[in-house]
């Protein structure tokens, strides 16, 4: 798989296999109040026909994983996760352009995700990528009730998508 520069460290991005799972469910522990059981992480990975499930090492250690649901022709993209002290070097931002790499490479139209009204830092990096808002989805996360931020692309294969993209993976 592809190696990529964050801030100098080599991050490799590979498909996800079983054997990953325990590792990225203790890494949304960290970063999530609640995670996924093993069992429907497990479920997506033997879908890779609607299911793109990446994980991003570093030094050969898991720090971080994305998940790109495809339903008709758009992309819903169900996680993007980096450990916490991994956090702000560039690892998101690889992973959501591999996630757009593929959306586009399936030949979708549209991709779309939800987040937390509060999470400014995801915020601002799905604009990079021209993710705009387009909605609200009040009490959307059972935890604590928190709103969702729901946010789309609507011109994936596209030149001005291409263009950013290659933009806000650092390409441009």
């Amino acid at each position: 798989m592809k190696t990529v520069p964050a801030v100098g460290a080599p991050v490799r991005l590979r498909p996800m296999v079983d054997a990953d799972v325990d590792a990225v469910l203790a890494l949304d522990a960290l970063v999530h109040p609640t995670t996924w059981s093993p069992e429907f992480v497990r479920s997506q990975l033997g879908l890779p026909g609607s299911r793109t499930n990446l994980v991003a090492e570093l030094y050969g250690a898991l720090v971080g994983h994305a998940a790109l649901l495809v339903v008709a022709d758009e992309g819903h993209v169900t996680s993007v996760a980096v450990a916490p002290d991994h956090q702000r070097m560039g690892i998101g931002r690889v992973l959501l352009a591999a996630l757009c790499r593929d959306a586009e490479h399936r030949g979708l139209v549209a991709m779309t995700l939800e987040v937390r009204v509060s999470n400014a830092a995801a915020i601002a990096l799905y604009r990079r990528f021209g993710f705009a808002p387009s909605g609200v989805r009040p009490g959307y996360y059972a935890d604590d009730g928190e709103d969702a931020l729901i946010m789309w692309i609507h011109d994936v294969g596209k030149s001005d998508f291409k263009a950013r993209l290659d933009e806000a993976a650092g390409h441009g």
